[in-house]
């Protein structure tokens, strides 16, 4: 006991099982990582011992590492060693371990097709389980392929447990290799009648989440889930049955008037919550259907399912409060004035604490918002904002008002003064991000409503003079009113004839500290001091007020270099580029030269709304041609004379100029439909020239600010507007301007595409099966009673080859077939397996009879001495015909089971330089040839001999592939297939002319199928 405990935690392990590795591991907390590399090595000298006890033992623990984060990759083939064992104990372990460390890209999975095969056909309850489940988590397409007859052939398997379990694998199935949906289908159906409820409710899964991403396909399907709906008791189906009802419904009106009936009587009866819910939901959707084609009242039914969601989101339950609020915005879509009611109990749910419930909440007023209650709302919403915790919901909230107020170009907004102080109040919301959104917002409501324009700029204005208070908050805040700044400069710019001291604005606008403020901030700065300055210098020079005109100049020159030093390239160039213009202004104005009119031109014009999608809707020339530049430029578009690029030096060619560019945009906005046009009588601009100091005003001013963020006059929402006469404002709805030519379109959304993997399931599952879509079964016999379908499997390879005859039979007559008994006549290459139970070849009596139209399978395994040739082995069935008058008949059907030699071959890889080494040595004893008559293309044809057999590609050359594999005694096998003309020609090399001659005519038949 001394010893035991001398002994490190280390030691301990490399004896000791999965329990111990984690006591080993809660012990060594402090050198954690080096324990476990210890004990990963301990493991992987475990995995190279013998016994598979001791390996499944290392792979358990493995199992848990992988859980800790550690990669096991390395490991994958041991892992497959344990899945092998014949014990289910250890073979459990296996199955576990690569169910979490295997994927796509686990390369050794490859190898794990026959092995997976043999544990689906065992007669092992529980080896047919753990295969079907750990196939599910690690299948990839290739498995799929593979695989899904067998998962298929265990649909009829007499365990409700095994059926259950394919069911469920088979969506998997259809996700990796979609080509096995419609093949399978017929069979998936058969089990939403299967007497087990667990084998039902798992075939109405698998088809509801077929259905949920094509839904049309399944449409057919209607009738069999009605009755289901109808008849079941069990909540989780009918609940899957009723949502897929909801896919199907807008796809066939007449569904929907025939579901209202059932579902409104689950609605009154049910008192399962998440029925309740998914029946509203469907209601929901019948009622959208219905009224869009036929409409009638169906008032009785919106107003039952608003009461029960009413009901839902006062529950305490906050997933129930949830979910009624998610449902009742559906009604909100078709149906507002029903859920009006219930304003009240949404407001509620503002103050909820769960913050998902808030945002649903914040998504039914969105709804719910009309010219009446659009200002109570807001006002609402504008306290929860103060009261909000949390960035995230006070961005939401300030993100909802603004979507509220700014729904169809202002729909519901009647007092657009009241929209600008809300605007302006948001700015002063701390740490919020959506300056840029209310930037827009501000820009937005100024170019649309003209009528707003003056009290828009007067604010505006009163933000730029006090800038900098606005940004003596910390970095966010700051960052955030920048942008709301951006509007507002641009607006004083834009629209100057509204500012009411434009000298005052321009030299806030010029003292301005770089330092704190972005490059993008100040680039559209000095554009518009560019065009306060452009204003000023017209009204001043039409007074002839040269002194004042000279102040103006030293003013601009003396402040707007300190521009240019800024880092940002744009307000550098702008900078730039303005003060040289300035320079040669006040050299003309040396000279008494007036400027003011030939610098205004540089910003005549009025800016519109643009809509969202104009640069999308340009349209594209139709000719780029030199001889047609006018087809793509305009029909005014002259070509410019060597005279026009000459600096003009007449001032009398100067105005001539201007006034040709002023009549020939008048003529451009007045036939552009899209341009809002002005009032003919253009407004009185207001200019207050220079003549006082401010100064001494606005150190006033200072002093009196309660908080950085109070402007004195800025109107905020407690401002008293009482006794203001209301304003009709007319507002430009229109989407925005959109480029000659463009067509509208309604259909440009973005629309949710479907997933790639959901759309290679769109198919007709109604179509019958085309040759080409089966999977890979052959008939093997037929009469007026019975039909045999079979299928060749090659379950391992060795000195004695094995493989596996799946014969699924349906009897196709009126009467039942008792009695089978299968005689399976031996050859001297050919014997049936012993191992599985079979003693006499001469009469082996199926356990299973067949009524009308009832199918089975029996499966025959045989062991194979010599595979060098096609093997075809000679089997009659008989039976007893039990005909409904009591008559009973015998008789027998006679078929041959053929196993090509190609299907032997096994899977094998080689370099390209070392395949043309094992052909230089020319110690092939076997050669053999054969053609076919196929045009298919290249790919095609090697795409179908892999997918059909072992063979790898070695080298794929433009018209000739090399192939390789091994035989069943590992020796070489070397296939080139070369594209003719005329066809293929195939070329075999390998140690055995019998297989050679095999192989080849069993490639040219698959290459003829291809025809």
């Amino acid at each position: 006991m001394a010893l035991r405990k001398v002994r490190s935690n280390l030691d301990r392990l490399f004896d000791k099982n999965l329990t111990d590795l984690i006591r080993g591991i809660r012990n060594n907390k402090e050198n954690e990582a080096r324990y476990i590399a210890a004990c990963i090595e301990e493991i992987k000298v475990e995995l190279r011992e013998g016994s598979t006890f001791i390996k499944a033992n290392a792979v358990e623990k493995l199992a848990y590492l992988q859980m800790l984060g550690y990669d096991v990759s390395w490991a994958s083939f041991n892992i497959i060693e344990v899945m092998a064992s014949t014990k289910f104990s250890e073979k459990r372990i296996g199955y576990l371990a690569a169910t979490q460390s295997f994927n796509d890209e686990t390369d050794v999975l490859m190898l794990t097709t026959n092995m997976i095969r043999k544990d689906l056909q065992s007669t092992n309850l529980y080896d047919v389980g753990v295969a079907l489940t750990g196939l599910a988590c690690f299948t990839t397409p290739d498995l799929a392929r593979d695989l899904v007859n067998d998962v298929v052939n265990l649909l009829s398997s007499s365990r409700p447990y095994v059926r259950k379990k394919a069911v469920l694998l088979l969506y998997k199935v259809f996700l990796k290799y979609p080509e096995s949906l419609r093949p399978t289908f017929p069979r998936l159906k058969d089990k939403l009648e299967d007497p087990d409820p667990g084998v039902q409710s798992a075939a109405v899964n698998v088809i509801c989440e077929l259905a949920r991403k094509n839904p049309k396909n399944y449409l057919s399907l209607a009738p069999v889930f009605f009755k289901l709906m109808n008849t079941s008791s069990n909540n989780w189906m009918l609940i899957k049955i009723i949502k897929l009802f909801g896919s199907l419904v807008p796809l066939e009106s007449r569904l929907g008037k025939k579901l209202l009936e059932p579902l409104t009587n689950l609605i009154n009866s049910t008192s399962a919550m998440s029925l309740l819910y998914e029946c509203i939901n469907t209601v929901i959707a019948v009622l959208i259907s219905i009224s869009s084609e036929s409409p009638g009242d169906f008032t009785a039914s919106i107003q039952l399912c608003v009461q029960k969601l009413g009901v839902l989101i006062e529950d305490s339950d906050q997933n129930l409060k949830y979910l009624g609020l998610l449902a009742m915005s559906k009604i909100l879509q078709t149906h507002p004035k029903a859920v009006q009611a219930h304003k009240d109990i949404v407001l509620r749910c503002l103050d909820d604490k769960d913050e998902s419930i808030r945002l649903r909440a914040l998504d039914l007023l969105y709804g719910m918002v009309s010219k009446k209650n659009i200002m109570e709302i807001v006002k609402k919403l504008m306290e929860h904002v103060d009261a909000a915790e949390g960035s995230f919901y006070r961005d939401e909230l300030l993100s909802r008002i603004i979507d509220i107020c700014c729904h169809n170009n202002y729909q519901y907004i009647t007092n657009f003064e009241w929209y600008i102080s809300v605007l302006v109040e948001m700015t002063k919301v701390e740490g919020s991000k959506h300056g840029i959104k209310i930037a827009q917002q501000i820009q937005d409501v100024t170019v649309r409503v003209q009528s707003i324009r003056h009290f828009s700029v007067s604010q505006m204005a009163l933000l730029v003079e006090n800038a900098h208070l606005l940004l003596s908050g910390n970095s966010t805040q700051r960052n955030n009113l920048c942008q709301v700044l951006l509007a507002a400069a641009w607006i004083c710019g834009e629209y100057s004839e509204h500012v009411r001291d434009i000298q005052s604005v321009l030299e806030a606008m010029l003292r301005v500290k770089m330092s704190i403020i972005p490059g993008s901030l100040l680039s559209v700065y000095v554009q518009n001091i560019a065009k306060l300055y452009a204003v000023l210098l017209l009204k001043y020079e039409k007074d002839d007020d040269w002194d004042i005109v000279e102040s103006l100049d030293n003013l601009m020159l003396s402040k707007l270099p300190e521009f240019q030093l800024t880092d940002h390239l744009e307000a550098q160039e702008r900078s730039c580029n303005f003060v040289e213009i300035l320079r040669f202004i006040e050299k003309q104005h040396s000279n008494r030269i007036k400027m003011g009119e030939a610098f205004s031109v540089l910003f005549e014009g009025e800016l519109n709304p643009v809509a969202a999608k104009a640069q999308k809707k340009v349209p594209i020339p139709e000719v780029y041609g030199k001889d047609n530049r006018d087809t793509v430029y305009g029909s005014e578009t002259q070509s410019p004379s060597p005279k026009a690029s000459k600096k003009i030096r007449n001032e009398e060619e100067l105005k001539l100029n201007i006034e040709e560019s002023k009549k020939r945009r008048q003529k451009e906005q007045e036939s552009n439909p899209y341009y809002v046009k002005g009032d003919k009588k253009p407004m009185q601009k207001k200019v207050v020239p220079k003549g006082m100091d401010r100064s001494e005003s606005m150190t006033t001013a200072i002093s009196e600010l309660q908080s950085p963020l109070e402007i004195p006059g800025v109107i905020g929402l407690d401002s008293d507007e009482g006794g203001d006469p209301k304003i009709v404002h007319q507002v430009n709805r229109d989407d925005g301007e959109m480029p000659e030519g463009a067509v509208s379109t309604d259909d440009e959304g973005d629309k949710n595409g479907i997933e790639n993997e959901f759309k290679a399931l769109d198919m007709n599952l109604d179509e019958p099966l085309r040759d080409d879509e089966r999977l890979f079964a052959e008939t093997l016999g037929e009469n007026p009673d019975l039909k045999l379908v079979g299928k060749i499997k090659i379950a391992a390879t060795g000195e004695e080859t094995r493989a596996t005859a799946s014969i699924k039979m349906k009897n196709r007559g009126q009467d039942t077939i008792r009695r089978l008994e299968m005689s399976v006549f031996e050859t001297e290459n050919a014997t049936l397996d012993t191992s599985a139970g079979i003693t006499d070849s001469a009469s082996i009596m199926l356990p299973f009879e067949l009524t009308s139209g009832a199918v089975n399978e029996h499966n025959l395994h045989f062991v194979f001495k010599n595979v060098q040739t096609t093997q075809k082995i000679r089997v009659t069935l008989m039976y007893c015909l039990e005909k409904s008058e009591g008559q009973k008949a015998e008789d027998r059907l006679n078929f041959t089971l053929t196993f090509p030699a190609i299907r032997f071959l096994i899977y094998a890889t080689i370099g390209s330089t070392s395949y043309e080494l094992i052909l230089a040595d020319g110690e092939f004893a076997g050669s053999s040839s054969e053609k076919s008559d196929s045009k298919q293309n290249l790919k095609n044809v090697i795409d179908e001999i892999t997918s059909q057999t072992n063979f790898s590609v070695v080298e794929v050359l433009e018209d000739a592939v090399s192939l390789y594999a091994h035989a069943s005694d590992d020796s070489p096998v070397c296939v080139l297939l070369k594209k003719q003309q005329e066809g293929y020609i195939v070329n075999v090399k390998c140690q055995e002319a019998a297989l050679a001659n095999s192989l080849a005519q069993d490639l040219k038949e698959v290459i003829d199928q291809l025809k």
